[in-house]
Parts: structure tokens; C-alpha cells; sequence
């Protein structure tokens, strides 16, 4: 392992967070925590995730696409951020892409992802 790696993973457990197995197809639910004015609050944020980007490394994020009030709706977060409180896994998806930008140009039925019910986790 060179030493820029070595770094980032001695930062990453210095975080202390543990991060669920998830993947692209997914549908997840993040909890992030929002301030307004003196008073902080849980806002979960519930969708499809499309993409993950530089993996599990302190600079890594992914992407959270719903459809809300009829509109497709994208939020990036970073996987190590502060602000976020949980994330939990809904549902397994079954998808042969790493980046799903293909189902913003999809509604209804054609933007549906099949469940992947055998699923295996990672051993760490």
C-alpha cells in the first residue's frame, strides 16, 4: 500500500463511520442532518442511487435520484460527511452499469430497476 492510500485509510478510520454496502441500483435512505436556525433535525432523502464515485475513500460521494411531485430530483453527498446521519439500504438492485445516467431520460415503468433478491455481501 503506498503512503497516500496508507493516509486516506488512517483518515477513514479515524472517522469512525460505518457505511453500509451499497452500490449503484440501489434504493437508499440517507438520513442528513439539516440546521435551521439554532435547532438541528434528521431530513431523510430517499431514492435510487446512480452513482458512487472514488469508492470507499475519504473523497468519495454518491448520487441520490427521486422522483418528487413529478420531478426527477439529484442530491450528491459525500460518503464521509458530518452531516450525515444514517444510511440504511432499502432494496437491492439488479443493474449492469456502474452509472445509472441513463434514467433521467426514463418515467414510470421504464425507469424501474429489478430487485436483486440473492444477494451476498462483501465480507470486509
Amino acid at each position: 500500500m503506498n503512503l497516500i492510500a496508507q493516509l486516506e485509510a488512517e483518515q477513514v478510520a479515524a472517522l469512525g463511520n460505518d457505511i453500509p454496502d451499497f452500490k449503484a441500483g440501489d434504493t437508499i435512505r440517507v438520513g442528513f442532518r439539516v440546521t435551521e436556525g439554532s435547532r438541528t433535525r434528521v431530513q431523510n432523502y430517499e431514492g435510487v442511487c446512480i452513482s458512487r464515485k472514488n469508492g470507499k475513500g475519504i473523497a468519495g460521494s454518491f448520487t441520490v435520484r427521486k422522483i418528487s411531485f413529478g420531478e426527477g430530483v439529484e442530491r450528491v453527498f459525500p460518503l464521509h460527511s458530518t452531516n450525515i446521519d444514517a444510511i440504511t439500504v432499502i432494496r437491492r438492485g439488479r443493474v449492469r452499469r456502474a452509472k445509472l445516467y441513463y434514467l433521467r431520460a426514463r418515467r414510470g415503468k421504464s425507469a424501474r430497476i429489478a430487485e436483486d433478491t440473492n444477494y451476498k455481501s462483501k465480507k470486509a
